[in-house]
This record gives C-alpha cells, structure tokens and sequence, in this order.
C-alpha cells in the first residue's frame, strides 16, 4: 500500500501542469531579455515586449508556450496589480493639489489626441470602432516612462516636472473613465449622448461612493488591525481589499481594472499607504511582467511588415500631436512658453494604458487584429524617443522661443501674468466649496442607502414572508430607510456651511445674502431625494402632495434632534481620516527640532547599499561641491559621528543628516536612495542649532573656520553666518569670522553651552 500510494505521488508529480512549463518559459526569457536592456539602458517594458514576441508563434526558433488560456489569465492578473499599483501613487487628494495648469493641459492634450487618432483612423479607411479605440489608444502617455526618464537624467527639480506629474494624475484618472466609456460604446456599437452620459454618471456615482465610504472605513479597519499588521499580513490584506473592490466593480458593471484603481487610491490616502506600495511592488512588477510579454506575443511581424507606413504615420501625429496639443494646453493655463513646450516634449508617447485600451478592444471583440500590433509598435518608437525629447528640451524651448516674432513673446507675457495674478473669491466656487460638495456627497450617500434597502434588504424581507400585508410592510420599509438616510437629508436641508470662520467679513456677508436661493435649492434637492426614496418602496402617486411634504419634514426636521450629531459625528470623523497623512506627517515632523537657519532645513536620509557614495570619504562624495548640502552628522548603529571629518567613509545604511535648501537636498537624495523615514529613528536630543555672537574678546575672532577650533571645541560644524544683515548659509572653510557676526552651530548642545559659559554672553537662540 505505502508502495502503491508512493507510486501514485510519484506518478502526480511527474505530470507537469502546462501552467509551470509556461511560467518558467516566460520568466526566463523576460529575464535573459530585460538583463541585456537593462545593460543597454533601454526601459524593460520593451525587454519584455521583445521577450514576448521571441515567445510567440511568429519566432520558431525558441519553444511557445503550450496554454495561452492560462498566461492570459495572468496577463488579467497583471492589469489589476498595474492599475492597483498606479492606484496608491494617484491619491485623491494629489488630485486637488495638482491645479489648474494640470489639469487644463491634461484635458486639452485627451481631448485633442482623441480627435485625432479618430480622425486619422477614418482617413486611412478604417471602420468607426477602430478609429475610436485609436484616439483612446493615443491619448494617454506613459508614467512609467517617464519617471523613469526624469529618475535617469535627474530632472526631478526642475520646474516644469511638476507640471508633467500634475497631467499624469489627470491623465490616469480620465483613461479609467475612457476604459468606462469605450466599454459603453463597445456594447452599444454606437457613440450615442445619452448612453455615454449615463454611462459617465454611473461612473462618478461609483467613485464618489467609494470615496466616502473608503476613506470612512478603511482607515478605521487598518487601526484596529494595526497590531497584527507585518509585513506578511499587511500585503494579504492589501491584497484581498483589492480583489474584493475588483469583484464589486465587475458586478456593478464596471471593468475589474477600475476596481483595482479605486482600491488604490483608497488605501493610498490611508497611513499604511507608502508601506503597502513598497510591499506590492514585487508582485505588480511579477504580474505586470507577465502581462507585457502577452502583449508581445501578440506581435505579428507580417503585420508590422504590411502596416509599416501605416506605423510611421501614427508615430509621427502621435509626437507631434501630443507635444503640440500639451504645448498649447500649458499655455492656455498660463505657463510660460519654455515650461510648456518642455511638458510637451516629456508627454509625447504612448505606454501601459494604450495597452490595456488596445486589450479591451480585442476582449470586447470590436477592434480589428491589425490594431493591437500597431499600437505596440507605435508605444515601442515613442518609448525610445523620450529620453532623448526630454534631454533636449530646454534646448528646442530656447530655439523655439528665438524663432518666435517680438509681438508673440511679448504677447505670451502679458498672457501669463494675468492668468498667474490672483483673483477674487469666485461666488461659483465659494457656494460650491460651502454648499455643492456636501450637497453632491450627501445626495450620493442617500441615493447608496436607498438602492441597498430597496434592492437588497427589502426582497430578502418580502420572501421571509413576515408580513401579509405588502403595502404595510412597503412604507415601513420607507420609513426605516428615511430614518436611516436622515442625517444626510438634514445636512442638504439644514446643514450649516463649515469653513464660514476662515473667511473675512465681506465674504461671510455675501454667503448671508445668498442665504434665500440657497435655501430654496437646498430644499428642492432634498425634496426630490426623499421623492426618489418612497418612489423605491411605492408609487409616489399613492401619496397626497400634503403626505410626502409631511414625510420629508419627518424625516428631515423631526429626526434632527439625532441626525444632526450623528452626522456631525460622521463627518467629524469622516475629515479626521481623510487628514490623517497629513497629521501623522505634521506630528513626524514636530519631533524633529528646526536646526536649519533662514530657507534650510536639516533633513536625514538613510545610504542605499545601491547608491554611488557607498566607500567613498566625505571628501570623495563631493555632497557639498555638487550639491550645496553639509553632512552635519553621520549616525551608524548607535554610533553618532558629529561633525565628520573630510576622511570619515560612508557605509551602506549609514544615516545621514544633511542641511541645505529643498532644492539642494531634493537633488543629493536622487543618489543617496533611501529616505530616513523607512527606518524610523529621531534626532538625538543632545544634538541641535545654536547661534552665537562674536565678540573682539574671543579666540576665534578674525580668525578663518578652518582655523578658529570650533568645531573641535563644540563637535559641531558652523553652518551659517549673518553679517550686516547679509546671511551665508554652508560657508566655506576660509571663511574668516568678524566681530558682531552671528555664527549658527550644529554640534552638541551641551559642549555649545560651556563654550558660551566659558565667553560669559547670553544664549541668542538655542533650539
């Protein structure tokens, strides 16, 4: 028997399942393949399209895999954690902050793009589908590409990058709602208004519900969890809230891509946000691997072959349609024309979600084969073409702006003046910042609770058969959820305006004044909810107009003495967590003392055991000379290196303290890698800024930094000084000190204590 069942193991285990087979194929060749591209510095998303195609049908000289059922499914698996990933880098709030330039030149430049990949699609022939999956396919650019460009040619300071992010975040967020609307024209095999407008609604109702229910909830249950949170458990749970969202987009009729997205941008605005984007990343990278070489199996070199001009001619409107469309779009929101025309060169190619727009087309079955192919070998050129755009920007912003006529630069100046002037509070978007947002999110809230007892609990009521009498048991249906909802309905009817205190009189008068139609719009909308409420349980018709106004105002008024604390409650609660980054991050820096003078501040990194300062000496690192940062401590275990010498080496791991400006320290972390805050230490305490003021009587009067015995004498550094008037942050070792200079030091605070004892002149700041 032991024999048989052995036999029988064995024999299970000598049936390979294809899956594996594949697996190992495809991980291998991506390997091998993104290696060399690495090596070459080419972006591995093109390694692993290549790795894709050596793959394929088409190239005979290596092994195919034998189930693309299954690496398809994986191919869905990666999309998910792609778009998760993408998630917990948007945040909600990012999208508040990015402004109006960003947006308008997000939106210009889809807009545009869309019309004009349809408009050539019909030019070269094609059917309606193809030309509108085309505009879809080349209106998003790529942010993987191009950060990784910005990481590679250290333009993350520069002025205009910002802008560029800024686009990304609206661009990410529109392609989810083009993924949304392409599925609704898919379906309807129409571009018919009132199915794309419905279409858009249920889509912003999805978001704004999960939204306010995610920011609610999730931080709540990530709190309670929090003890039992490894690393292990975080990245399950992170995990299964993702696949758990996927399922509950599918079933409301919404790709699982979208689920993904909302999932993570979500648990991004939460605390534990950084820590499960570091923690997922391994997985998206694994999944996003295998779904970039399914799209490189899909590559027909036949097709390439026969669409070659065709291929070129897309490529071209792609660069030149994008650069020009972002160009003008930046411009349009007020930036200058240098910062625009180098946004518009970081934006002009096509990535990952013209991919997975070119994927839908083919899963939905409405786009012909010859267009997938196209638009990854269009994503490839323009992958290629950006680094080297965005190295020669500034210098195509200079030729461009010499070339233009006297009249247009000036014109161009006045044009960005005005839009950059500031204005007065807008009476649009003071009523909609008091009034419209807690209107729309009410409402949404209210609609939510409704559609849940109407569709969910009431059938399950009906077919317990509790009650004969369904008329009765409609309208207590109808009650209970009125009740339910009426802390919203009170805060649309009622609900004071919260921000009233942060305004000045004349704008609090204003919103006075306004009072009447407010009051009377208020009213409306909440009359029309608890309208839509009863038309859920029984026909509206079934009520006198006296009876569904006595029912408003019961649920509205009567339940105000509790509605109004538990909505306060909530929203109370509701805001706390939607701040909480913020306020952990105020608190984090609280803990750190201000030992910065004027513009610096002191901040502290943690060396990669990747970076290139790794064994190199103070001197060698050249931190000062590159960057203008000064190392005023090296912390090393429990080790604290005050005031390092030039010869001190750098460890891997070694913590650094750095003072300098943002900018400074913003371009030195670029090559130290690893922020501080990964570790989770505080300053020491001994350890601090102090100034003092040079008198006639010291030793070191008139004497250079180099030579005065300071830093011998504190264990610190001298990292500022002011003399009438005139401030020299990070001066340079010969620098001679004066009498009447103010001198700031970082060093021990008590050894700064005994040297101004042992001068006898009070303390000039000690933080």
């Amino acid at each position: 028997m032991r024999m048989g069942g052995f036999m029988l193991n064995f024999s299970l285990m000598s049936h390979l399942p294809a899956l594996i087979h594949d697996l190992c194929f495809i991980l291998m060749t991506a390997a091998v393949v993104s290696l060399v591209f690495k090596k070459l510095n080419q972006p591995v998303v093109l390694g692993y399209l290549l790795a894709g195609f050596l793959l394929s049908p088409y190239f005979e000289f290596l092994p195919t895999i034998k189930d693309r059922a299954n690496v398809t499914i994986w191919a869905e698996i990666g999309v998910i954690f792609l778009l998760f990933g993408l998630g917990l880098e948007f945040s909600f709030k990012k999208l508040a902050k990015v402004g109006k330039s960003a947006s308008i030149t997000a939106t210009f430049e889809i807009l545009f793009m869309l019309g004009s990949g349809y408009f050539i699609g019909q030019l070269l022939g094609w059917s309606q589908m193809d030309s509108i999956f085309l505009g879809g396919i080349l209106s998003i650019s790529s942010t993987t590409i191009i950060v990784r460009a910005f990481d590679e040619l250290g333009m993350k300071g520069k002025n205009f990058v910002s802008l560029v992010f800024g686009a990304l975040i609206i661009e990410d967020l529109i392609a989810i709602l083009l993924m949304v609307l392409l599925s609704s024209v898919a379906v309807t095999q129409s571009l018919s208004g009132v199915a794309l407008f419905n279409s858009s609604l249920r889509l912003g109702f999805f978001l704004v519900l999960w939204f306010l229910l995610g920011i609610y909830l999730l931080p709540i249950l990530l709190r309670k969890l929090k003890r039992f949170l490894s690393d292990e458990t975080t990245l399950i749970v992170a995990i299964g809230l993702c696949l758990s969202m996927v399922i509950i987009a599918n079933g409301v009729g919404f790709s699982p891509a979208l689920g993904a997205f909302v999932m993570g941008s979500l648990l991004g605005e939460t605390r534990e946000g950084h820590r499960i984007e570091h923690l997922i990343l391994p997985v998206k990278d694994l999944f996003s691997a295998v779904f970039f070489v399914s799209v490189g199996m899909l590559i027909d070199p036949s097709v390439l072959s026969e669409y070659f001009g065709v291929i070129l001619i897309v490529t071209c409107v792609t660069i030149a349609g994008k650069f020009t469309s972002s160009t003008l779009g930046a411009l349009i929101s007020g930036k200058n024309l240098k910062t625009s025309v180098q946004a518009g060169l970081s934006l002009a190619q096509i990535g990952e979600f013209s991919f997975i727009i070119a994927t839908l087309g083919l899963t939905l079955k409405v786009t012909s084969p010859f267009l997938y192919p196209i638009a990854v070998a269009v994503s490839a050129v323009t992958t290629f073409t950006t680094p080297y755009l965005i190295k020669n920007s500034a210098a195509i912003a200079d030729w461009i702006e010499s070339k233009l006529p006297e009249i247009v630069r000036t014109s161009l100046t006045r044009y960005e003046q005005a839009m950059s002037a500031p204005s007065s509070q807008n009476v649009l978007s003071l009523l909609w910042d008091e009034y419209g947002m807690k209107i729309v999110f009410n409402s949404v809230i209210t609609i939510a609770i409704t559609l849940a007892m109407s569709r969910a609990v009431y059938p399950q009521i009906l077919n317990m058969n509790l009650l004969n009498n369904h008329a009765l048991l409609a309208l207590l249906m109808c009650f209970v959820t009125l009740t339910i909802a009426s802390p919203f309905l009170w805060a649309i009817f009622v609900g004071a305006p919260a921000h009233t205190h942060l305004y000045q009189g004349d704008v609090v008068n204003l919103l006075q004044r306004l009072q009447l139609g407010v009051s009377f719009v208020r009213f409306m909308v909440g009359c029309v909810l608890a309208g839509f409420v009863v038309s859920n349980f029984t026909s509206i018709l079934a009520f006198s107009g006296v009876a569904l106004i006595a029912l408003t105002a019961l649920a509205a008024f009567f339940f105000s003495r509790y509605a109004q604390p538990i909505y306060k409650s909530i929203e109370s609660k509701f805001i706390e967590n939607l701040t909480e980054n913020e306020r952990a991050e105020l608190a984090k820096q609280s803990k750190i003392p201000d030992l910065a003078p004027w513009s610096a501040t002191l901040t502290d990194f943690v060396i990669s055991p990747s970076s290139v300062l790794v064994a190199k000496s103070l001197q060698e690192s050249k931190l000062k000379e590159n960057f203008g940062v000064t190392v005023a401590m090296i912390e090393r275990g429990n080790r604290k290196i005050l005031a390092p010498m030039r010869g001190d080496l750098l460890l891997p791991f070694d913590r650094l303290f750095l003072i300098g400006t943002d900018e400074q320290l913003n371009a030195a972390k670029a090559i130290i890698d690893v922020p501080a805050s990964a570790i989770g230490s505080e300053t020491p305490e001994t350890f601090g800024l102090s100034s003092l003021k040079v008198m006639n009587s010291d030793f070191f009067v008139n004497k250079s930094i180099r030579e005065c015995g300071i830093r011998e004498a504190v264990n610190g550094l001298i990292v500022g000084i002011e003399r009438n008037g005139e401030r020299f942050l990070s001066p340079d070792s010969g620098f001679e000190l004066q009498n009447d200079d103010l001198i700031w030091i970082v060093g021990d605070k008590g050894l700064i204590q005994e040297l101004r004892n042992k001068k006898s002149i009070p303390s000039e700041s000690n933080t």
